[in-house]
């Protein structure tokens, strides 16, 4: 898939989508003369099409990390890239992370003081339902009657056919995280037409149901195998987990908990024997972590054939600065801004003496405790993503790294099954506890981290310690109700030193001020 990533970033310039007040997110036009018509005309076209569906992820725009972004009026480098935008969203908002940068809106998020006009929010607002128009595009250009019409018969025919189960994984996915994020959304299938009536607003509860029944109606058609012609792309195991995951927040999304049928769909990826854990911890967010044998999912990324400022490459650079060598990291500098807060780093104090492994933090010359918020030297910083492989041989590109980013793994589902459990979605309590202990004996080395007994409180920390700077904590903290509530602080909390209490209602984001101006069909989300 990756030899045509590049070639795609060019030729569906034609789905390029205009951010203004006076166009909807969602009413796109050709803004060229490569067509529809023409991308769809041949199989490789479709084979094109694919991989710019799946590249959006990494990519941000049309001509490399120089040219034009996907979405007219975002910025490549810091709000028009997929990853780096949800990332900050799911992070930075929460004890795992925080910014030094003074970019205009980015302190909103530790802050938790962001608005309808915020660049990030928007930013991620947009790239996401660009991504969608991508696929809804797909779908539409490739009905059985549209493929037949282009005279494509046989194995090439059955390919496209296969494609499309992707294709409406890819666009669950991305409904997924907008209903994570923002709730109530803009809703449109491949039977809206370009250049249609207005969008109308799905409900979280309806947008649920949606993305469930997606899911579960390509579940059995998507491939069932783990091999390297499906790395980064999507297989039965994707569905599962992403269907485990919407039913760990059902209560959150819907008001009815599904904790049952989240234990149900991690269990399937677990029995499937396909997937084991990384055996060294630390070489998750290497190069070479493409053979790990965990991962389920991933955003794929190529030090030369995927350039630009978000994903890994950003992950990698922005927590490098203060006494650090870059170089040490396989990369050309580092840019000061990530680090974590003190809430998150005494997570990992053992009172038996014993070691974490998976606390992988750079203190020398770093302050534990938070004193200014755009001193980078406050607050340690954490290596998790690097330029070199678990040989510690450097990357390809020292600016752009190669890194893939895990979007499903094992261990969140052995992390899903076990807190199903204790929530009473069935299973069996000891299977929960032992699945945990094999997270603890990697993280440990031995089995002097095992645990006997587990709670929901012990889980919470146990998700962070092992899944951090992955996109999970924001959507945890709302599940657990610690993200905006004063029960449980962290340094700089709501925009004071001591951390605070914020106004519920920050749960969730606000829709993008100009979006809703431009759809009268939109309501924006509770007090923004």
């Amino acid at each position: 898939m990756k030899k045509y990533i590049l070639k795609t970033t060019v030729l569906l310039t034609a789905l390029t989508l205009v951010v203004s007040s006076c166009k909807n997110t969602l009413d796109l036009a050709p803004m060229n003369d490569v067509t529809g018509d023409v991308v769809y005309s041949t199989f490789q076209g479709y084979q094109e099409s694919l991989a710019k569906v799946y590249g959006s992820f990494a990519l941000t725009g049309n001509a490399g990390p120089a040219g034009a972004p996907d979405v007219v009026g975002l910025d490549e480098g810091s709000n028009g890239d997929f990853l780096r935008t949800f990332w900050k969203a799911q992070e930075l908002s929460t004890d795992e992370a925080i910014i030094s940068w003074g970019d205009a809106g980015i302190q909103d998020f530790h802050n938790m003081n962001w608005n309808s006009s915020n660049p990030f929010l928007k930013g991620f607002y947009y790239k996401d339902l660009y991504q969608i128009t991508l696929a809804n595009e797909f779908l539409r250009q490739s009905t059985d009657a549209e493929v037949a019409k282009r005279g494509i018969t046989g194995a090439d025919a059955d390919a496209i056919k296969a494609y499309r189960n992707e294709v409406r994984f890819i666009r669950a996915f991305d409904y997924w995280a907008l209903l994570d994020l923002y709730g109530n959304v803009p809703f449109t299938t491949e039977n809206n037409p370009i250049g249609g009536p207005l969008p109308t607003q799905m409900s979280k509860a309806d947008l649920f149901k949606y993305i469930e029944s997606e899911l579960k109606e390509i579940e059995p058609l998507l491939p069932a195998v783990k091999d390297a012609a499906h790395y980064g792309r999507a297989t039965q195991y994707a569905a599962d987990a992403l269907l485990a995951r919407l039913y760990l927040n059902a209560e959150v999304y819907t008001g009815t908990a599904r904790y049952a049928d989240a234990l149900t769909y991690a269990k399937k990826v677990i029995d499937s024997d396909k997937f084991s854990l990384t055996p060294n911890y630390r070489n998750i967010g290497l190069n070479d972590n493409n053979t790990s044998p965990e991962f389920i999912f991933t955003i794929n990324y190529d030090g030369q054939k995927t350039q630009g400022y978000g994903g890994t490459t950003f992950l990698a650079h922005a927590c490098v600065g203060g006494s650090m060598n870059a170089a040490n990291y396989g990369l050309d500098g580092g840019w000061a801004g990530l680090r974590t807060t003190s809430a998150f780093v005494n997570q990992f104090a053992d009172p038996s003496g014993n070691t974490d492994k998976r606390a992988n933090f750079y203190n020398s010359g770093q302050n534990l405790e938070i004193s200014s918020v755009s001193t980078f030297t406050d607050g340690y910083a954490i290596p998790k993503f690097q330029n070199k492989d678990s040989q510690g041989i450097s990357g390809i590109n020292a600016t752009f790294v190669s890194a893939d980013f895990p979007v499903f793994r094992l261990a969140e589902m052995y992390l899903i099954y076990a807190e199903a459990n204790l929530r009473g979605g069935g299973g069996d309590l000891a299977t929960a506890i032992g699945y945990i202990n094999l997270l603890r004996e990697r993280a440990y080395g031995d089995n002097s981290g095992n645990v006997t007994s587990i709670n929901l409180d012990f889980i919470l920390a146990e998700r962070s310690r092992e899944l951090y700077w992955e996109g999970h904590r924001r959507t945890d903290l709302i599940r657990f109700a610690k993200f905006t509530s004063d029960t449980y602080l962290w340094p700089w909390k709501g925009g004071v030193k001591e951390g605070k209490g914020v106004e519920s209602f920050r749960a969730l984001y606000p829709l993008p001020s100009d979006d809703v101006n431009a759809n009268p069909n939109l309501t924006q989300n509770t007090g923004y």
